[in-house]
């Protein structure tokens, strides 16, 4: 794209697990050519924390360094600095709303009442606040108040019960973001990928999502990451209405970009059953939001794909032709590869992932791929045995596949290769 603003214009950002797509950061550094063929601008690496794994890594027990099996921190500096060499820009998850019951800070919360620490999280002795709020995963527990042995109290717990929420409204948990932010980016980070953001703050009588006091807290680490690294972006894991997810731009002092799940579940809707949905509104209306902010426009990705912006009809069709057993049934959503979700299409399995994949690239935003699907890899092979059904979606990378596909002119992977060279121009 000529006379760009912004790097991310019409970027392609590509999401992957280093442990599932290469084993390690050092074998990760050897696939940047790799990466850097396919038009990759910006690595997005799932969490790579010290972490129990309870939530795919999302349960973080250590801000500030990697888990041992994917190697040190030595290793992720040399990584990112062999990817900027080559023009590729690094993402991370920024786990803002909880920590694992594992990390230090729990720890001390629960073992010493005195301790500053007690308030980094949110307690309660009778666990009967906050009785409106959002339980996110209540496939995982009944209620969102954790009864702790050690504190003799309940601790608040929005996703599983692993995850203990932090206080935000208590400024020393913004004053240890700003050290995790600083810390990342002295070792090359350019992006923060804002983790279930909507819901940092709490409020009685509330869903506790979507809070003014939660836009406010964004807009401060906006603010203090404009004043102390110009050029780092904030990203947005926001899902809701169009109307409610705009306002995580705020007047551009919010989020520089934000995923786009209405038109996610609205294309791949499309393009699964046949039936028109509401997509074409969503791609008019892409540019009606801050200058300086933009949409990232993907099809699938690590999580479920919700579907709940579907209306009720739209939603019963789609499990009907897709998983009418429902075994990939994930809250709303739906657990399945994009190669998967293509199966069933009237147009079969392989135009379908072509025509979806064409129609992504010709968006004009920023794109998400996320890997495994430039090669049309599977779900893992049911067992029913996963206590996440999004575990069958985050399979090992497929690099047999990915050279045979490469040595063909007329693979899927050659096919977007092609879609990505003619984006450059």
């Amino acid at each position: 794209m000529k006379n760009k603003k912004y790097w991310w214009e019409n970027a392609i950002f590509y999401e992957l697990y280093i442990d599932k797509f290469a084993g390690n950061f050092r074998a990760l550094s050897e696939k940047l050519p790799y990466l850097q063929e396919l038009g990759v601008d910006c690595v997005h690496l799932l969490p790579f924390y010290p972490s129990p794994m309870v939530d795919g890594g999302y349960d973080v027990s250590d801000y500030q360094n990697i888990r041992p099996e994917l190697g040190n921190l030595k290793d992720f500096e040399a990584f990112t600095k062999k990817a900027h060499e080559i023009g590729v820009k690094i993402m991370i998850d920024l786990v803002l709303n909880h920590t694992s019951i594992n990390h230090p800070w729990f720890k001390e919360a629960a073992e010493n009442k005195k301790s500053d620490k007690k308030n980094y999280y949110l307690w309660s002795k009778t666990g009967k606040e906050f009785s409106d709020t959002t339980n996110a995963f209540p496939h995982a527990k009944q209620k969102s108040w954790i009864f702790n042995k050690a504190a003799k109290e309940y601790y608040f717990s929005t996703f599983y019960p692993e995850q203990a929420d932090l206080n935000w409204d208590n400024p020393k948990v913004f004053e240890e973001t700003a050290k995790i932010m600083d810390f990342w980016v002295s070792l090359g980070v350019n992006v923060f990928r804002l983790d279930a953001v909507a819901h940092l703050i709490k409020r009685e009588g509330t869903k506790s999502k979507n809070l003014p006091e939660t836009h406010n807290v964004i807009k401060k680490i906006k603010l203090r990451a404009e004043k102390n690294y110009p050029g780092v972006a904030l990203l947005g894991e926001v899902h809701d209405t169009l109307k409610k997810m705009t306002e995580y731009f705020g007047d551009g002092d919010e989020c520089h970009f934000l995923y786009h799940f209405p038109l996610a579940e609205s294309l791949i809707f499309e393009t699964v059953t046949g039936k028109k949905s509401v997509s074409a509104e969503y791609l008019q209306n892409l540019k009606k939001i801050p200058k300086n902010s933009s949409w990232l426009v993907f099809l699938r990705n690590h999580d479920d794909l919700s579907l709940a912006t579907l209306t009720e009809e739209e939603w019963e069709l789609f499990f009907k032709t897709i998983d009418p057993q429902k075994r990939f049934l994930f809250g709303e959503g739906i657990a399945l590869r994009l190669k998967n979700l293509c199966a069933k299409s009237r147009k079969g399995s392989d135009r379908c992932l072509r025509e979806i994949t064409e129609k992504l690239f010709s968006i004009p935003a920023p794109i998400v791929l996320y890997y495994g699907d430039e090669i049309g890899m599977e779900n893992l092979p049911f067992t029913g045995k996963e206590r996440d059904v999004r575990a069958y979606a985050r399979g090992n990378f497929d690099w047999t596949e990915a050279k045979k596909q490469n040595e063909d002119p007329r693979s899927l992977l050659s096919f977007i290769k092609e879609l990505a060279a003619k984006r450059k121009h």
